[in-house]
């Protein structure tokens, strides 16, 4: 089967990151076409633009996300005694082009002072050297190693998120003790796990869709990558050619291909699937006991945040036992802002411990700063507790050359639509080539 993947990765982000703020609107918010493309400044007014996917939240308007954002840039424009204007992306604005080639073309022209970016495009722009260090804010010091791992290239921190994103498998508690199985550590567990609940009837052990998938794959690929003491070394190696990725993808992908032939996963079914949408509801309806989501999806009443049954959210299986797959967008700065200082003490106070435990605590999501720690449901706890103790997987990493989340993501989807697991590891072998040929 032929990979065809020309021009695909732009247009997969906004759905393959559903769980991050910056991405339910990313094609549907609407705004004033003057708003968005046109910057006019009163002279005795300090402003820094600030290039992002949706408005500024209106009164009346349920967005906790949004909100949260918000205040933390009303502590900013307070302490700072300025305004941050919101310059919103839409796709009629822009001809249809994604928010990912939009933010492209603006931090390349310096049109703006801060940005919120997707990973591929945190990982494009700062090889290219338009994204300033933020090693030089104060809030930086603060920082998990997630964070700092996942943007920073060529030796610089590029890019910072208000909240870490992790992806974890999400199981009907009550149907494991049915069947008197534990909670699956290892890959070989959860196949047994799956055997078992096809063997008591039920036809589709694992409900799936077309985007997280590429869970399963990463966190058998790079378990021993970020949790083995020598992960620089080892992300060296891959970026020069001298390993491979597709012989660290090659298990997950043929594990992936074990769960279809076996029937846990109808990859016929999963390849139409939207995330949430589509296995979302045979999940509540305890017709199947896993899902994959992201952690907000534990505390949305519009995904599971309430169920007839015991929830649990863990990591996905692997060699080194249940891991957390995290992924993170990340705000930036143009290196050429033309409000350079201003910027720079806006992104500081957002990312202070004292913005962040407000963000933190209104959305109760996972804090980029290791000094802040959320507050979860009892479902989450399994997966809270693996990221504190720094065990997990990253599915965006921009020091590495090779895109991760989204490549990784579109070949998966050729896996469900029937390539051989030798054609996807082409795939990689293809995009390691052109990675190293630029």
């Amino acid at each position: 089967m032929k990979m065809n993947r020309k021009g695909s990765l732009h247009k997969l982000w906004a759905t393959c990151l559903i769980g991050i703020m910056i991405l339910p609107l990313t094609a549907c918010g609407k705004t004033n076409t003057h708003e968005n493309l046109v910057s006019a400044e009163d002279a005795d007014e300090r402003i820094i633009n600030l290039f992002g996917p949706m408005e500024k939240s209106k009164p009346n308007v349920s967005n906790i996300a949004r909100t949260a954002f918000d205040l933390t840039v009303e502590m900013a424009e307070e302490k700072l005694e300025l305004t941050v204007r919101y310059r919103t992306y839409t796709a009629e604005n822009y001809q249809e082009r994604t928010y990912d080639e939009v933010t492209l073309d603006r931090v390349r022209n310096n049109m703006d002072d801060l940005y919120l970016l997707n990973p591929d495009t945190i990982q494009i722009l700062g090889a290219e050297g338009e994204l300033l260090d933020l090693s030089v804010l104060e809030s930086a010091k603060n920082l998990r190693e997630a964070v700092k791992t996942a943007n920073t290239v060529d030796g610089k921190l590029v890019a910072i998120p208000q909240e870490v994103v992790a992806h974890g498998l999400f199981l009907n508690k009550d149907m494991f003790d049915q069947y008197e199985l534990a909670l699956p550590n290892t890959p070989e567990e959860f196949m047994e796990c799956c055997r078992v609940f096809k063997e008591n009837g039920i036809e589709t052990p694992i409900g799936a869709n077309r985007w997280w998938l590429e869970n399963f794959v990463f966190a058998q690929a790079y378990a021993e990558l970020y949790n083995g003491g020598d992960t620089e070394a080892l992300i060296e190696a891959l970026n020069e050619g001298e390993a491979k990725y597709s012989d660290y993808m090659r298990p997950g992908f043929e594990y992936l291909k074990e769960l279809i032939d076996k029937g846990y996963i109808d990859a016929e079914t999963a390849y139409t699937y939207e995330a949430i949408e589509g296995e979302g509801a045979d999940f509540l309806d305890q017709k199947t006991p896993i899902v994959m989501a992201y952690w907000g999806a534990a505390n949305s009443d519009i995904a599971y945040g309430k169920t007839d049954f015991n929830l649990q959210v863990i990591g996905f299986p692997s060699k080194l036992g249940q891991m957390p797959v995290v992924s993170m967008t990340g705000y930036a700065i143009g290196k050429d802002a033309e409000h350079l200082e201003d910027t720079i003490a806006v992104l500081d106070t957002i990312l202070s411990d004292e913005a962040l435990k407000l963000y933190t605590e209104t959305n109760k999501v996972i804090s980029p700063s290791q000094n802040i720690e959320v507050e979860c449901i009892d479902a989450l706890k399994p997966l809270n507790d693996k990221i504190n103790e720094n065990i997990y997987v990253l599915g965006s990493n921009a020091g590495m050359k090779v895109e991760q989340w989204g490549n990784t993501c579109l070949i998966v989807r050729e896996l469900l639509n029937g390539a051989t697991v030798d054609e996807c590891m082409e795939a990689f072998d293809k995009l390691q080539e052109e990675a190293l040929n630029k």
